[in-house]
């Protein structure tokens, strides 16, 4: 089943924040190694007060993915040409819900005139990116770009 996928509102919090969190403790092992540390530094800034600042930014867009009204996926990109966050619920996960998200974020950014797009990737992700078209630069391995 296809996501619908839409401009995020505020009052999305509730499950933009809970599918946030259940990617980063259950999805992104890999990356914190279930050390309670990495895990509470990488959750500190997915609150609802964090969720409505970007739900506000002018300078970004922030998308959600929605099956049965539940947000599955999170995607927010700066119109500078940055992919800032691409979560998926647990749930979802290969279903198509981030690559659909990321292809929205593309599109948003090409339609602001946006030629390249970068992002920093976790382990977990990267072959997810890659797939994607997104290749690794020169001077850090964790930033990937693509052409738009």
């Amino acid at each position: 089943m296809t996501p619908l996928i839409r401009t995020a509102t505020a009052s999305d919090a509730a499950g933009a924040i809970c599918t946030l969190h259940r990617s980063i403790t259950e999805l992104c092992v890999a990356d914190h190694e279930n050390d309670a540390e990495k895990i509470e530094a990488w959750l500190g800034n997915k609150t609802v007060g964090a969720w409505e600042r970007w739900v506000a930014r002018d300078d970004a867009v922030l998308l959600v993915a929605l099956r049965e009204k539940t947000v599955v996926g999170i995607g927010m990109a700066a119109l500078r040409g940055e992919i800032l966050l691409n979560y998926v619920h647990p749930d979802a996960r290969f279903s198509g819900v981030s690559k659909a998200v990321l292809a929205a974020m593309e599109r948003d950014l090409r339609s602001c005139k946006v030629p390249r797009c970068e992002l920093e990737s976790t382990m977990t992700a990267r072959c997810f990116y890659e797939s994607c078209g997104y290749t690794q630069g020169k001077d850090n391995a964790a930033i990937l770009s693509k052409s738009l």
